[in-house]
This record gives structure tokens, C-alpha cells and sequence, in this order.
């Protein structure tokens, strides 16, 4: 099952990526970087797609 990871160090916490998920899969820690839910995760990419800094990556 493919799943999304955050490069947590280069995220921007821009929240671009909250809007976009369907699943409600992931939230700002600490204003500081984007963290997903691995169980709501689906593995859409759609959060990838949208992340302006490029910083989330869909793996299996």
C-alpha cells in the first residue's frame, strides 16, 4: 500500500498540502512541519502534487 512521508526538515508548514488531502490525513506539529496520518493515509499523492516546496514523496 503506497503511503506519504514529509521531508519534515524542508517543510515550510505552509498547510497547502491540509486543504488538498481528502482523507484528513495530516496536520501542522508544532507549526513547524507537516506530519500524515499512516493510517488515514491512502497514498493518493494528491498532497505531493500541491506541496510547493516539493517536500512530500509517495513510497509503497
Amino acid at each position: 500500500m503506497k503511503k506519504a512521508f514529509v521531508e519534515e526538515k524542508e517543510c515550510v508548514a505552509c498547510g497547502t498540502c491540509l486543504v488538498t488531502c481528502p482523507r484528513q490525513a495530516i496536520h501542522i506539529a508544532h507549526g513547524c512541519y507537516a506530519v500524515i496520518d499512516s493510517v488515514r493515509c491512502v497514498g493518493c499523492g494528491l498532497c505531493s502534487k500541491a506541496c510547493p516546496a516539493s517536500v512530500i514523496e509517495v513510497h509503497t
